[in-house]
């Protein structure tokens, strides 16, 4: 019986990213098997390592230096210390180069070509070489100069021109989302790029140039809001907790909090509005289709909200669920990790830490029935698997090791 290796496994990806696009990137790869040699600055790293409170506890419960933010986009990665801006550290990337199939970094347009270390160099030395770019606004165009920022581009792109609550009601207004989805959406969008051009070398042989942009990416998650905006001409606006082209599918307060009820269909609203003790709302030319709904919304989620209020949340959840219409609870993230379906899904994954403690992570949505995502490795310390790879991969010797190391060590020029 042939045993199947996992999904990545022998490709190698070079990882000169850093933050969040680019590591959530080679952290869906390296779940899929790839070996991703993270390579960080001296005595700093990632960014993210510093980003905390909250930070690992240590056996002792006092901080380590590991922060949360960090955690949560490296495991399945080994880290090297290596100074780029020396002759030793740059070639140390050359070297890995020759024996790896991607490269992904995140540094601003040609800020690696003072090192030797961009596309057009690299390629000569490994054409098969897929080396990704992440950068917030792509290779060309007049912002191409430009950093790139989740937070700014959730402004630029569009995305806050449709979330938070209407102008016209208390708390209205541009309101960003709650994690950096910018960020995690190009990094998505990277990797499927990388398997991509994975899939394409088997026919040519030859690797590629990856250009992902955080704006890009960004607008093209818009999905149906651009095309509403395509078809109508109008720039769709904020709608709160509503959606643009169904109703009712929006939040709800019952008596004691509140859920969310989502009707998808004419069929869903009929059997909604039988639950609510109303089915002749479901037969009403002014409400039977969603078109008709859309056009006559102000007034019937004034005549919904007053009945939603008469019960408790769980009593709607409950009756709701029997009778098919799409509802659930608004969890905050404690009690995310608290229902049975997350945890039977096993979506919080502890990993052994070098340190000596447990890392928590989320698990990889990923689910592969005959090659699953392994857990093999925690976010590395800091330069943990520096000499491992130099002596291992590289074949260095000691003594360059040692030159390596102290060029790494050597003051910041």
């Amino acid at each position: 019986m042939t045993v199947r290796t996992s999904p990545l496994f022998g490709v190698r990806v070079v990882d000169l990213s850093r933050v969040l696009a680019g590591p959530w990137c080679t952290q869906i790869l390296a779940d899929l098997g790839a070996d991703v040699i993270k390579v960080e600055r001296p005595r700093v790293g990632d960014d993210t390592r510093g980003w905390g409170p909250p930070y690992l506890k240590s056996v002792d419960n006092s901080d380590t230096s590991e922060a949360a933010y960090y955690l949560s986009c490296n495991r399945n990665k080994r880290s090297i210390e290596i100074d780029l801006s020396t002759q030793e550290g740059a070639d140390v990337v050359r070297k890995l180069v020759l024996i790896s199939d991607v490269l992904v970094e995140n540094y601003k347009v040609g800020g690696l070509k003072k090192y030797g270390l961009d596309y057009e160099s690299l390629k000569k030395i490994n054409p098969r070489l897929i080396y990704c770019s992440v950068t917030g606004f792509g290779q060309f165009g007049p912002y191409s100069q430009r950093p790139g920022y989740d937070f700014a581009i959730q402004g630029m792109g569009g995305l806050m021109s449709i979330t938070g609550e209407r102008d016209d009601l208390p708390g209205g207004g541009p309101q960003k989302a709650g994690i950096a989805v910018t960020d995690i959406v190009a990094g998505m969008y990277a990797s499927v790029a990388v398997l991509g051009a994975l899939v394409e070398r088997h026919r040519s042989g030859l690797g590629q140039h990856l250009d992902i942009a955080l704006l890009d990416s960004h607008v093209a998650m818009l999905s149906n809001q651009n095309s509403n905006f395509f078809t109508s001409g109008k720039a769709p606006r904020r709608a709160g907790n509503a959606h643009q082209n169904v109703v009712p599918y929006q939040t709800f307060a019952a008596s004691d909090g509140h859920l969310i009820v989502a009707v998808g269909n004419d069929s869903q609203f009929r059997a909604y509005a039988t639950v609510l003790g109303v089915p002749e709302l479901g037969a009403d030319p002014r409400y039977a289709t969603n078109s008709a709904r859309i056009g006559n919304r102000v007034e019937l989620i004034e005549r919904l909200t007053l009945i939603m209020k008469t019960r408790s949340r769980d009593e709607w959840l409950r009756d709701l669920e029997a009778a098919g219409v799409p509802c659930g609870p608004i969890n905050d993230i404690s009690q995310v990790f608290e229902d049975p379906q997350v945890k039977v899904r096993g979506l919080r994954r502890d990993i052994a830490h070098p340190l000596g403690v447990m890392a928590p992570t989320t698990a990889s949505p990923l689910r592969l029935s005959e090659t699953p995502v392994r857990y093999r490795m925690a976010p590395p310390l800091l330069g943990e698997h520096t000499y491992e790879v130099l002596r291992d991969l590289l074949q260095m010797d000691d003594v360059e090791i040692e030159r390596v190391r102290a060029s790494a060590d050597a003051p910041a020029k």
